[in-house]
């Protein structure tokens, strides 16, 4: 849908009053018409997104803010814009924003209703910046978060927050989600990220081995002990010690973890000496671990001291709009691994933002590894997808959540090939249109595709 500009053409100059406004503002804080023309910017919008503001000036916010050539809520995004105008009410919500020099950074904007003197209501919006995506070109990295959708963006924000905070993490979600990342997102954006981090699997660590891993030990203290050695706690001094799958800790070192969080101070096995540790944890599980606490499975003061702050990663069936993303950037990784260019035909797209993911991101990650093996010409269809299906493990099974329990149409059973397309997928469609009362730009966000798609899926399926 094209949006008529009545003064197309003609460069908008900001009014004086509008100018003032935006002036007053510290963060990045713009001015936009009921036309999603930007009326006035600040001179911090312009020093944080490297813009000009004679050239934002008139044009759609969109194109300034998203790099989009249609409005964001049309590209399936909550957009503020719609709310203000229509409500007369403020509202704040998340956004990926891309600036002229090609960076993407995580914000959250709020804007509010301006009444001006000649009584028509303008838009204020101020930019909250949480981080910036990082750029693995820049960074050096090969493996960095990749999102837009609300669920990832939230979470981001979460992770932000608590990344400012000096007390202990717990990161929950399922296998696959990226604990790690968003562990090592924490570290990178603390005020440790100078100092050592530290990881620990600890689904690795033996019984016997645990203590003398973590605590570290004095020579002599145990057969084959020819040496002193640091224990990780010791190695992450000032920096972050990463406990991955803190669920699977035995029940006799938990204790020992207490006392460090809590006073600081531990012995290396062997030895007397109490040394000191100034270590932020931050901790991950994919289990229930208040169900754990209940069957006295994990020490429930231990839960307290680790839970101090608690971020959600929610699955990859809870951001399925981000499947686009994620493929094009696993896809772009192993072309640069393989020095061969692989690309998703629309059709396989298709095929795996429809599918559920009980292994999620790294789930998603083998069946395109898998399929792209099997391309001859770098293109990965639905040949080489239903292949990688079929090979995939037959066992992997989600129990059913409440999502699955109001969409009976999605399973879990990754030995299907052909799941959640056809009939299946017309009921889910169906199902959600009914629960956002006919709206298609709600229906469209709840099932993380464009509005563009939902139409096109609409009208294949017969739907009204």
């Amino acid at each position: 849908m094209k949006h008529p500009l009545p003064d197309q053409g003609r460069v908008m100059k900001p009014k004086i009053g509008f100018q003032t406004l935006v002036e007053s503002h510290e963060q990045p804080f713009m001015v936009i018409d009921k036309h999603f023309r930007i009326l006035a910017l600040n001179q911090a919008y312009e020093r944080a997104y490297a813009t000009n503001v004679d050239q934002a000036i008139g044009k759609h916010c969109y194109e300034i803010c998203h790099a989009h050539s249609r409005p964001c809520s049309e590209e399936g995004e909550e957009c503020p814009h719609r709310q203000v105008y229509e409500k007369n009410m403020p509202h704040s919500c998340l956004h990926t924003h891309r600036d002229e020099t090609g960076h993407t950074y995580w914000v959250r904007v709020t804007a509010f209703p301006i009444m001006a003197d000649d009584g028509e209501t303008y838009l204020g919006e101020s930019i909250q910046e949480l981080t910036q995506q990082d750029d693995p070109a820049e960074t050096g990295e090969t493996v960095h978060m990749v999102g837009e959708s609300p669920a990832f963006l939230a979470m981001i924000e979460q992770l932000q927050l608590v990344a400012h905070s000096r007390v202990p993490v717990l990161l929950m979600g399922e296998t696959g989600t990226g604990k790690e990342l968003a562990a090592n997102f924490i570290y990178q954006h603390s005020d440790r990220k100078d100092k050592p981090y530290v990881t620990v699997d600890c689904t690795n660590l033996s019984e016997s081995l645990v203590e003398s891993e973590l605590f570290g030990h004095e020579r002599g203290s145990f057969t084959g002990s020819v040496g002193m050695k640091q224990g990780m706690i010791e190695l992450a001094e000032g920096g972050t010690l990463f406990l991955d799958e803190i669920g699977e800790l035995p029940a006799t070192m938990q204790a020992k973890l207490l006392r460090v969080l809590d006073t600081g101070e531990f012995r290396r096995v062997g030895g007397h000496k109490i040394l000191s540790a100034d270590v932020r944890v931050v901790c991950a599980t994919n289990r229930h671990l208040w169900e754990a606490v209940k069957n006295h499975q994990f020490r429930e003061d231990l839960y307290y001291r680790i839970a101090c702050m608690t971020v959600y990663l929610p699955g990859l069936r809870e951001r399925r709009q981000d499947i686009p993303l994620l493929a094009d950037t696993l896809l772009s990784r192993l072309s640069r691994s393989t020095r061969r260019h692989y690309r998703l035909t629309d059709t396989a797209l298709e095929i795996l933002q429809n599918r559920n993911y009980p292994g999620n991101i790294r789930e998603l990650r083998n069946y395109l590894y898998a399929a792209s093996a099997g391309s001859a010409d770098g293109w990965v269809d639905k040949p080489q997808l239903l292949k990688a299906f079929e090979n995939a493990p037959k066992t992997v099974q989600l129990s059913t959540s409440a999502e699955d329990e109001a969409n009976p149409g999605l399973s879990h059973n990754v030995a299907d090939p052909a799941i959640c397309v056809g009939d299946a997928e017309s009921r889910r469609i169906a199902a959600v249109l009914k629960e956002q009362y006919g709206s298609r730009r709600r229906t469209a966000a709840a099932l993380g595709i464009s509005t563009r798609t939902l139409y096109r899926k609409m009208k294949r399926y017969g739907l009204r």
